[in-house]
């Protein structure tokens, strides 16, 4: 639960700060938190049969996700983002790259729930799903180009973690595998954004 309650959070901030950057109203502010959000865990769900998906059934992380993204539109805050780019840059890759490695093994750990015995590919795609269709559906509200097929290496980073959670998930247990998880996707999100890794962009 503390796992998931923070990618909610972390995921939501993302979002907010996504809505603060377009200037939106308080309204779209909270939606794209909330998108972002619990997005991916919908969608997850839905692959999975799992109806209605668990944000209706418990709906603690939505309310969780919509209040840290009205914190961020507090007008002291919003300033003290929004008034160094570089601040501004640097909080909003944490947040996401957080997120990411979290909700990644999340959804490994939603297939393991909901099937006895998953398959690996089933494994790694719902986590891929459940990292980054969250960021989809908020880049896409937003009007951007969806972040995982510009910016660096993303999905890219979910993939690996994923594949890493899903092989040591029965040799170590499930905490060891989603730690290992989680870490892996942070840590090729910072040296993707450090080294400026990027995959091949296709070019006129």
């Amino acid at each position: 639960m503390l796992l998931e309650l923070a990618g909610t959070l972390a995921f939501s901030a993302s979002g907010a700060m996504t809505g603060l950057r377009k200037h939106m109203d308080v309204f779209g502010v909270c939606i794209l938190g909330l998108t972002t959000a619990v997005g991916g865990g919908v969608i997850r769900d839905l692959i999975l049969g799992r109806t209605p998906p668990a944000t209706f059934q418990d709906p603690i992380y939505a309310a969780a996700a919509v209040a840290a993204a009205l914190v961020l539109f507090f007008s002291r805050i919003r300033r003290w983002l929004t008034r160094d780019q570089r601040r501004y840059d640097r909080v909003l890759f944490w947040m996401d790259a957080a997120g990411l490695g979290i909700f990644t093994v999340l959804g490994i750990q939603a297939a393991y729930e909901a099937l006895p015995q998953p398959g690996l590919f089933l494994l790694v795609f719902v986590g891929v799903v459940t990292g980054a269709g969250g960021g989809v559906l908020r880049d896409v509200l937003a009007g951007d180009t969806p972040y995982i097929f510009v910016k660096h290496v993303y999905a890219s980073a979910s993939l690996a973690g994923a594949v890493v959670c899903s092989l040591l998930w029965t040799p170590l247990g499930e905490m060891p595998a989603m730690l290992a998880g989680t870490g892996l996707v942070v840590l090729i999100r910072c040296l993707s954004a450090h080294f400026r890794w990027n995959l091949p962009h296709a070019r006129d």
